[in-house]
């Protein structure tokens, strides 16, 4: 009896022990607003009306965050992530059930963490919340089409992820998708890098990506088409007729500097689309931007923001001499956000857009908000007012 006591406490001092030294949260954010847009729907559209959980300033989702302490600064860690569309309960993410993130690794204090699975590029830990459109957030302020991936609009399966720990503000990241086509090791594969620095007020940041063979005829894999259903980010005509493209990159550097209650930030990206079909010559379509934006604290509960970006396609010639993609796009946004509580506030944001020249497909280019869908001429409104809680 004395020696089954023992076990019994040394069982239950070991489990408390090890409770102890893991932990797993559940968290969330549910953003819901309410959406309008002037021109919408192709050319025969009109004023649209609607309510929106995916585009605001936090994408609607919840997710599970967990650690385990293995000692020596050495810990066992995963996050599964799952965005939630508030008005029909669906999933996001084209209808990916953890199409937010889905990883798994290890985390060192010395050394920084290596994780595999869904994940997240080196675009988004180190230039998007230094770009005006990261910043301030919402699709209000997506550049148009979401071209180099700063809305997250792309998250990359079948991946290899390391992040180092920061050491005097500077820190780095790599990651690699291994594709995961049989009898093809390299096609649908990508990788990105990304380096940043943070040190007073002062914060920069670069990433380079690169992917082959971006679009799959398989729904759930591909760069572009790496969702459950399949369907191809390059779905605007502002690049939709680069889908034959087998390499996508993106270069961006960003930077940010905090004055009191005032953040200034600004970016600058260029985005290749390469080696088109025949039709187009096999040549590279590419997109620069440029993007400004001022963040202002008013008050402690009240903030202010506005920024301007500036969108520009490089024309190709196909092979009938027809010359196509040669596309600008300006857009000036604001937002008011008011915070009720730690957890809790409201925002009113809004923009406008034109487009001007010609489209991928050849005709006139119209306006696009992040991927909301074509508008019915070159010019477009948008307005979001939403409820944002976070638990």
């Amino acid at each position: 009896m004395r020696k089954a006591a023992t076990a019994i406490g040394l069982a239950i001092a070991f489990s408390s022990s090890a409770y102890a030294q893991s932990s797993v949260t559940l968290y969330g954010v549910l953003d819901e607003g309410l959406m309008y847009l002037s021109n919408t729907g192709g050319p025969n559209g009109g004023k649209r009306i609607f309510l929106d959980s995916l585009t605001g300033i936090y994408g609607s989702r919840w997710g599970l965050l967990g650690n385990e302490d293995l000692g020596g600064g050495m810990k066992a860690i995963f996050q599964i992530e799952s965005g939630v569309n508030l008005n029909n309960g669906q999933f996001g993410q084209g209808g990916t059930a953890f199409g937010r993130q889905a990883y798994v690794g290890l985390s060192s204090t010395r050394y920084g963490s290596l994780t595999l699975g869904r994940q997240y590029d080196m675009i988004f830990y180190f230039a998007e919340p230094l770009t005006a459109a990261g910043l301030i957030g919402s699709v209000v302020f997506t550049h148009p089409g979401d071209l180099d991936n700063t809305a997250n609009s792309v998250r990359v399966n079948n991946t290899v992820r390391y992040m180092s720990p920061t050491v005097a503000g500077l820190s780095f990241g790599g990651a690699y998708s291994v594709g995961g086509v049989p009898g093809n090791t390299t096609a649908n594969s990508g990788y990105s890098i990304g380096v940043g620095f943070a040190g007073g007020p002062v914060k920069l940041g670069a990433a380079f990506e690169y992917f082959k063979n971006p679009t799959s005829s398989m729904p759930g894999s591909g760069f572009f088409t790496g969702n459950a259903n399949g369907a191809s980010q390059l779905s605007q005509s502002l690049n939709s007729g680069y889908v034959s493209a087998s390499a996508y990159q993106v270069a961006i550097v960003a930077g940010t500097y905090t004055l009191g209650p005032v953040t200034f930030a600004a970016s600058a990206s260029n985005v290749q689309y390469a080696n088109l079909s025949p039709a187009l010559s096999g040549a590279t379509a590419r997109f620069n931007d440029i993007d400004a934006g001022v963040q202002y604290f008013f008050t402690p509960s009240v903030i202010l923001s506005a920024a301007y970006n500036y969108t520009v396609g490089k024309g190709v010639t196909a092979a009938n001499g027809a010359t196509l993609g040669n596309q600008h796009y300006h857009e000036v946004m604001a937002m008011a956000d008011y915070l009720l509580s730690k957890r809790t506030d409201v925002y009113l944001g809004a923009g406008w857009q034109k487009a001007s020249g010609t489209s991928s497909t050849g005709k006139p280019a119209v306006a696009d908000f992040g991927n909301l869908g074509d508008s019915s001429n070159n010019r477009q409104v948008i307005v979001r007012a939403a409820l944002r809680h976070r638990f």
